[in-house]
């Protein structure tokens, strides 16, 4: 009869990275929770304030605008699903074969044109002169807007810092494909809030 010890079973452990991330978007969570709270307290004591100033924004440049952003989050798990699959760089031509620094460079790329669409957005608005200082209204929008634009602006530099630290790693291992899925986690997070403001701001107004 065999005295051979059992194989002990495997453990397998969550990253440290990713589990502090996910954390950390938590508590992002409830930061935005408060600044929906406090959009939708002004709006109930200056109802004709946002009747008057809703009817300025153009809501279907906010709709292409937020396409574009919800496109990026698809490009960015694709990323994600070339780095799982320890491809950093393309093997062909065909999108089929692209890498994960392709995908993530066109996820920027469509970050940024959502970026400049908000910025060319305040510049509409202020010329109509609904500014951060005008009224309730002028103030809540600049404050939710702004706070998710700067959230998306982290995120395009975590895009650099991944793409690069891809390039300056001798061999794509476990830590890069780490990084990358991690950023995507922030990056759709950003994508379901701007979600919630387009329909909160733009639709519901």
């Amino acid at each position: 009869m065999s005295t051979a010890p059992l194989a002990q079973p495997q453990i397998h452990r969550p990253s440290a990275t990713s589990v502090g991330t996910i954390v950390w978007l938590g508590s992002e969570v409830m930061f935005f929770a408060a600044l929906f709270a406090m959009y939708f307290s002004l709006r109930a004591n200056s109802p004709e304030i946002w009747a008057a100033d809703t009817a300025i924004l153009n809501v279907p440049f906010a709709l292409i605008n937020t396409l574009i952003l919800v496109a990026s989050s698809f490009t960015a798990q694709f990323g994600v699903f070339a780095a799982e699959r320890m491809q950093p760089r393309a093997t062909g031509k065909s999108p089929m074969k692209w890498g994960m620094v392709e995908w993530f460079m066109i996820s920027y790329v469509l970050g940024a044109v959502f970026v400049a669409g908000q910025v060319w957005e305040y510049a509409v608005l202020i010329s109509e002169g609904i500014s951060l200082s005008s009224n309730a209204y002028g103030s809540s929008f600049y404050i939710t807007t702004g706070f998710h634009a700067l959230h998306v602006t982290g995120g395009l530099i975590a895009f650099l810092f991944v793409i690069g630290r891809t390039f300056a790693a001798k061999k794509f291992g476990h830590k890069e494909a780490t990084a990358a899925i991690v950023v995507s986690y922030y990056w759709h997070f950003v994508d379901v809030v701007w979600i919630a403001l387009f329909l909160i701001i733009y639709v519901l107004k």
